[in-house]
C-alpha cells in the first residue's frame, strides 16, 4: 500500500513547484542560506498541497479515469489504494503544509490557502467549464510565483513582486494547459468526452489557434521583460536579452512535441523525458545565473 500511496502523491509533478524559486533567483538572494532554506520550505509546502490535491482529484474522478488508457492504472482507479487510505493521507499532507506555511509567514500562508481553494474549485467545478479550466490552471501557476516572493518578505521586506513575473507565468502556464488539452483531444479520439467532459467543448482548430496566441504572448512578454527599463535598472545590464533564444526554442520544441508526437498530456513528463527540452532549460538557467550573479 505504501508504494501505491507514493504513486498517488505523484512526486514527479512537484517539478511544477520549482517556480517558487523564481523569487529568490531573480531577487539575487540565491546564495544566501536563510533565503534558500525558505524557498526550499515553500517548495515542500506546495508539494504537499499538490499531492493532497492529486488525491482529492483521483477520488473525485476515479470512475472517468477508469476509461483512460493511462489514468486507469493509477492506484485509486485501479483499486490498488483504497479510498479510506487516501482520505487518511490527507491529514498529514495538509497538516505538514500548514505548519510550514505558518513558519514562512502570513503572506505566504494566504497565498497557499488561495492555492488550495482554487484547486478545490478546479476539481469540483472549473475543470468542466470550457476556457475557465485552462485559466484556472494558469492562475494556479501565478499563485506559485507570488508565493515564491511572499516567503522572502518576512526577512527581506523590500522584495518586490514584479508584474512581469506574473504576466510571463500566466501566459506560459496558459500555453502548457492548452497544449495538454490539445494532446488529450488527439490521444483520446472518440473517447475524449468520456475521459474528460470539457473536451467536448474544444475542437482541434480552436485549441491550435489558442496555442499560437498563448505561445506568442509568452515569448513577447518575456522578451519585453528582458529589455524593460525597470529590468535593466534593477540588474544593471541588458544581457538578459540573450536568454530569449532559449525561451523561444523551449516554446517551439514543446509545440513540436504536442503536434508531432504523442507527448504533451503531462508537462512534467515532457520536461524530464525530452532531452533537447531538458538541455534547453538547463542552459537557460546557467545563462540566467551567469548574468545575474557572475557579471
Amino acid at each position: 500500500m505504501i508504494s501505491a500511496l507514493l504513486a498517488s502523491l505523484r512526486p514527479r509533478q512537484w517539478t511544477k513547484n520549482l517556480l517558487l524559486f523564481a523569487g529568490v533567483l531573480f531577487s539575487r538572494h540565491l546564495g544566501e542560506s536563510d533565503m534558500s532554506v525558505r524557498a526550499v520550505g515553500g517548495f515542500l509546502a506546495f508539494g504537499l498541497l499538490a499531492s493532497a490535491g492529486y488525491l482529492i482529484n483521483d477520488l473525485r474522478d476515479a470512475d472517468s479515469d477508469r476509461l483512460h488508457p493511462v489514468k486507469r492504472l493509477r492506484p485509486i482507479p485501479s483499486g490498488a489504494l483504497s479510498r479510506t487510505a487516501a482520505l487518511a493521507a490527507l491529514v498529514p499532507l495538509f497538516g505538514g503544509a500548514l505548519a510550514i506555511a505558518l513558519w514562512l509567514g502570513s503572506g505566504f500562508a494566504a497565498v497557499a490557502l488561495s492555492y488550495v481553494l482554487l484547486n478545490l474549485a478546479y476539481t469540483l467545478v472549473l475543470k468542466r467549464q470550457v476556457l475557465l479550466d485552462v485559466f484556472a490552471i494558469s492562475v494556479v501557476f501565478v499563485l506559485r510565483a507570488i508565493a515564491g516572493v511572499e516567503l522572502l518578505r518576512p526577512i527581506a521586506p523590500d522584495t518586490e513582486l514584479s508584474p512581469w513575473l506574473l504576466v510571463c507565468t500566466f501566459f506560459g502556464a496558459l500555453f502548457l494547459a492548452l497544449a495538454k488539452r490539445r494532446r488529450e483531444l488527439a490521444n483520446a479520439g472518440d473517447m475524449a468526452t468520456r475521459q474528460r467532459a470539457v473536451l467536448q467543448s474544444y475542437s482541434p482548430e480552436l485549441l491550435d489557434g489558442l496555442l499560437w496566441v498563448s505561445a506568442a504572448c509568452s515569448l513577447i512578454a518575456y522578451a519585453l521583460y528582458t529589455i524593460w527599463p525597470g529590468t535593466v535598472a534593477k540588474f544593471g545590464t541588458e544581457a538578459l536579452l540573450y536568454t530569449v533564444p532559449f525561451v523561444a526554442y523551449g516554446i517551439f520544441r514543446y509545440l513540436y512535441l504536442v503536434r508531432a508526437t504523442e507527448h504533451g498530456e503531462d508537462p512534467s513528463l515532457v520536461l524530464l523525458g525530452d532531452g533537447p527540452l531538458a538541455t534547453c532549460v538547463a542552459l537557460y538557467l546557467v545563462a540566467v545565473l551567469a548574468i545575474l550573479y557572475w557579471t
